[in-house]
């Protein structure tokens, strides 16, 4: 039977909206494709948010798995129906699902890894 891990985290909205000028911080955590999809939206900070969220859901979620994984090696991205996809820069041992959801104050992201 395959193992599975889970991991959510939510983050504040404000925190982000502060961010958003912070081109060190968006390049150390973000991908530049995750960069512009986020800016090109009116309220680009819920975006930063849920997706700051889904990377930390996907490290607690892979650390069940034993895995280590950093921010600069997640990258999530929507497909072309709009629904979030993880894609991780390095091999992995798990395939991984993940939900993100966002209110006008927080976000949340859950991530289940079931090992392959």
């Amino acid at each position: 039977m395959a193992s599975i891990s889970v991991g959510v985290d939510c983050e504040e909205m404000g925190r982000f909206k502060k961010k958003i000028k912070d081109g060190a911080f968006l390049k150390r955590i973000y991908t530049s494709k995750e960069i512009k999809y986020c800016l090109s939206k009116p309220n680009p900070e819920q975006h930063l948010a849920a997706r700051f969220a889904g990377k930390e859901a996907v490290m607690k979620a892979l650390n069940g798995l034993e895995e280590k994984v950093f921010f600069h090696e997640i990258e999530i991205l929507n497909d072309r129906n709009g629904v979030p996809r993880v894609l991780l820069k390095k091999k992995s041992k798990a395939e991984l699902k993940i939900s993100l959801s966002h209110t006008s104050k927080i976000a949340i992201a859950f991530v289940i890894a079931e090992e392959m």
